[in-house]
């Protein structure tokens, strides 16, 4: 049976989403306040989190942050702001997923259903590829280049000329699909499944916001055209 936190000051929402859960067979907790949130995230063994932003005592994204420091454990967003710039700052904060309030409960079920399935692949993932201490043998780096835009994927860092780039997690991502697949017209629904998860059912404009910061960073910092706009279809990045 999994265990779902709900970090929610509003009682009656909070009282809602548990019965609800608890109607599907889930086991669930509650915390009516940021601190409360922190504590009971961090002392408990929970599968998920339902985290509302809007938060007394500690607003939902610093609750985020400081349960990223230690934990792992899937975290979808409640919020009742809807700007995009929101969304991505959670995204690069650490969360899984958002819903936008006011929801239906058999879309929030659903998306639990995938962060869910999702931790355990990755568990499952991990368990079947740990590495063998006396086996272990030195590999080679990937570096992706183009444009005097270099990726490393192992090290995650990304450098123009030299120069280093700083990223976010989801515009690493973003910026990593573009160049494994260059030449390629990459829709924003495919950019948004790789960058944020195989599955993953949010707003694709998300991509635009992505696209944008990366065009700041690389694009108009360095005076070069990496990433190429196709109306009505996506993005690419071309060899030059």
């Amino acid at each position: 049976m999994s265990r779902i936190l709900i970090v929610e000051d509003e009682a009656k929402i909070a009282r809602f989403v548990e019965l609800e859960l608890t109607h599907e067979g889930y086991e669930v907790d509650k915390a009516a306040d940021g601190r409360e949130g922190v504590e009971k995230a961090l002392a408990g063994d929970y599968d998920l989190i339902l985290l509302d932003i809007l938060l007394p005592q500690l607003n939902g994204m610093e609750v985020l942050r400081r349960v990223r420091r230690e934990k792992d454990t899937p975290v979808i967003l409640l919020t009742a702001r809807d700007a995009v710039m929101d969304k991505v700052a959670g995204l690069d904060a650490g969360a899984d997923d958002y819903i936008t309030k006011p929801f239906a409960i058999e879309e929030l079920l659903a998306r639990i259903r995938v962060a869910l399935k999702r931790r355990e692949a990755l568990a499952a993932v991990a368990a079947t590829t740990a590495p063998d201490a006396s086996a272990m043998t030195p590999v080679e780096t990937t570096v992706l280049t183009i444009q005097g835009v270099s990726l490393d994927v192992d090290r995650h860092e990304v450098t123009v000329a030299g120069e280093p780039v700083e990223l976010t997690n989801r515009e690493f991502e973003v910026l990593k699909a573009l160049m494994e697949n260059r030449e390629i017209v990459m829709s924003r629904e495919r950019l948004a499944q790789l960058a944020c998860g195989y599955d993953f059912v949010g707003e694709t404009n998300i991509i635009d916001v992505y696209i944008r910061h990366l065009r700041s960073k690389i694009d108009d910092r360095f005076g070069i055209k990496l990433i190429t706009t196709v109306r009505g279809v996506g993005y690419v990045i071309r060899e030059r």
